[in-house]
């Protein structure tokens, strides 16, 4: 056969087959798109001057990685569905005479239009849109970049080879499914799976077991290292019974149904409990992508979103002072002779030292037991306690207090675990004679327990320390000394400040041979910026693929059933039912498994709430109120976009049985 009558019949079947491959040629235009946008800033030379791009590059790097691996599952399950719509074509064609070379032939052509459109009309609408995009990152930084629109060449020859890549192992999966398959089940292709399915009781009981061993574990989930470790277990567990449950489960329910004569003698429900059951197997997988897509959507919005909102106040949870220096030194002068050096540089800046704090600390690594046991076994990580001691001259000093402690007693002044009453270390118990929660103690960025304690000697802190038997734990060898306070003055003068500070603070310690740490809020806000902003920027950028996905996976369902329906429907109105009916019944069937991923979705993100603090927590950000209100905030704007695409897509579901 001519090789132009090929090239002629793959354009044919596209323009015939429009419905389903123009949404498919959509998604592929926007998943080509997203990436090119992502590579293009991830690829710009002006990340490298900026301050924070460091921090930016990597979530950008990620974000490439993501999309990428996403496109390739997504493009691969839109074509596997494209395919099983043509079996009765493509079975057609071999039984006209068509060899299988030839279709394969004819298939090659449709992959080179598809490819060809996606990476041509991608590339074209990312390159317009990473204007906006640019535009968009540069706005969520909140603070002037060295960052310059440009076409990225790197990141198109990318993007061709990804995407290349991607469409030629499509083509290879469509001409082994062509291979293997004779021409008779090609041929009854889209009747596969009209079999009333088997309830597997021991498929659901492992739905059950898993979402609810994975729901427990996002619950019971104490502390941030835990979440660390445990969160992706127990996503992996709600994933597998997901599907477990909309497989197996979703049928046993509708059996169950079945059997309440109330409910499923009904014109309504008859219809569509039925036409549900026989094809549930699968409708099943594509209700649990859209619940797991809707849920990805729902935990990356509401998380970058809270992110992105709260980030000042991370910023001032994790450096409460506007500077903050650490020095370790056992001599009083040079303490002064640091505060003299502070105070000469902020005379030359006209600037004023307020709101100041200073006080001595040593800290420890240990293992908290029960009933305030400490210890330096290495019993699991969640038990790490990171124990701080401050003289109780002090703790007066700081709270203008008068208090007496003997060696055996000390103030429990801020803690994660306020049940305390004793703490004991090597046999040596100090008891607590005042219980107090001052938070500005606590270093938020910290993912262990903190306990803060007052006490006349630290050093016997110390001691009872090196007496302990075991490995692990770790304990600073001298006192160290804080000294933090807020700027007053001209804000166009404190990152100027700053840097001349470091640098003298520097030059002292280094000669006196000082071990110092010194943070500065307004130096760190950029890279916060940079931080956070990234994120919601990944965030937006993932959030909208995973929406288009299962935007792209509803309609493809609903288009799917319509065919599958439309004979049925036919049959019904031969047999005496009105269109009314029909229509009652498939808005009964649409609205009964449309509306059942969002809810499952919803208790999902309810049941994950307690783990996702913990993890946002490891980020800084420990309000609360303000993750659960971008969370609701989240849900109703998704909700809304699926109840749109729910009218749309039902519109065109009853469009195609009538």
């Amino acid at each position: 056969m001519n090789i132009k009558l090929y090239a002629k019949l793959a354009a044919n079947n596209l323009k015939k087959n429009h419905r389903t491959y123009v949404p498919y040629l959509l998604t592929c235009i926007g998943t080509v798109a997203m990436f090119y946008m992502m590579g293009a800033i991830a690829l710009n030379e002006g990340l490298s001057q900026m301050r924070g791009g460091d921090v930016l590059r990597p979530i950008l790097n990620f974000g490439i990685v993501i999309i990428g691996i996403f496109s390739a599952i997504f493009l691969f399950y839109t074509n596997s569905f494209l395919m099983k719509r043509r079996k009765k074509e493509i079975g057609l064609y071999n039984i006209l005479g068509m060899e299988k070379r030839h279709i394969a032939k004819m298939l090659f052509f449709e992959v080179i239009y598809t490819a060809v459109i996606g990476l041509c009309g991608g590339l074209f609408l990312g390159i317009l849109a990473s204007k906006l995009m640019f535009w968009l990152l540069l706005k969520l930084l909140a603070f002037s970049v060295p960052l310059a629109f440009s076409i990225s060449g790197t990141s198109l020859l990318i993007t061709i080879f990804v995407f290349s890549g991607i469409f030629f192992l499509s083509l290879l999966a469509d001409f082994g499914k062509i291979t293997l398959t004779n021409p008779i089940e090609l041929l009854q292709g889209g009747k596969v799976g009209e079999k009333e399915p088997k309830t597997k009781w021991l498929l659901t009981l492992l739905g059950f077991v898993t979402l609810g061993t994975g729901y427990y574990i996002a619950v019971t989930t104490k502390s941030p290292l835990e979440a660390v470790a445990l969160f992706f277990i127990a996503v992996l567990l709600v994933i597998i019974g997901t599907y477990c449950l909309f497989t197996a489960g979703s049928i046993a329910i509708l059996k169950l149904l079945r059997k309440q004569k109330k409910f499923y003698y009904k014109t309504k429900h008859f219809i569509s409990v039925s036409g549900m059951l026989y094809r549930m197997k699968q409708n099943a997988v594509g209700l649990a992508n859209i619940c797991i897509l809707s849920t990805m959507v729902l935990v990356m919005l509401s998380s970058t979103v809270s992110l992105y909102i709260g980030q000042e106040d991370v910023l001032r949870s994790r450096y409460r002072k506007e500077c903050m220096l650490r020095i370790t030194t056992q001599k009083e002068d040079e303490e002064d002779k640091v505060k003299d050096l502070i105070n000469q540089v902020l005379e030359e800046y006209e600037l004023r030292a307020v709101e100041q704090e200073e006080y001595h600390y040593l800290s420890v690594t240990l293992y908290v037991g029960q009933d305030g046991v400490f210890s330096k076994k290495n019993i699991p990580i969640e038990k790490m306690c990171y124990l701080t001691v401050i003289p109780l001259e002090d703790y007066n000093k700081l709270y203008q207090k008068e208090v007496v402690l003997t060696d055996e007693e000390a103030i429990l002044v801020a803690s994660y675990n306020n049940t305390l009453d004793t703490i004991t270390i090597a046999n040596k118990t100090w008891n607590f004679v005042e219980k107090e929660q001052h938070e500005e103690f606590i270093d938020k960025y910290m993912v262990v327990d903190s306990i803060i304690l007052a006490v006349n000697d630290p050093d016997d802190i110390k001691r009872a320390f090196e007496q302990l038997e075991g490995d692990a734990g770790w304990i600073s060898e001298k006192l160290k000394y804080t000294y933090g306070f807020e700027l007053d003055g001209e804000k166009e003068k404190i990152i100027p400040f700053e840097t001349d500070l470091k640098r003298v603070i520097s030059s002292f310690c280094e000669e006196n041979d000082i071990n110092w740490t010194m943070d500065f809020r307004e130096v760190k806000r950029e890279e916060f910026f940079s931080l956070y902003g990234g994120l919601f920027f990944l965030g937006i950028f993932l959030g909208s693929l995973f929406l288009m996905a299962t935007v792209l996976i509803i309609y493809y369902k609903q288009i799917s059933e319509g065919f599958d329906d439309k004979e049925r429907f036919d049959i019904m109105q031969k047999v005496g039912m009105s269109k009314i009916e029909i229509k009652k019944s498939i808005q009964s069937q649409i609205r009964m498994v449309f509306f059942l991923p969002l809810l499952v979705a919803i208790v999902h993100i309810m049941f994950a709430f307690p783990v996702i603090t913990k993890l946002l927590y490891v980020m800084n950000l420990d309000n609360i109120p303000l993750f659960f209100a971008c969370t609701v905030g989240t849900i109703l704007i998704f909700a809304i976009i699926y109840i749109v695409v729910f009218f749309i897509t039902a519109k065109e579901y009853y469009r195609i049985v009538k």
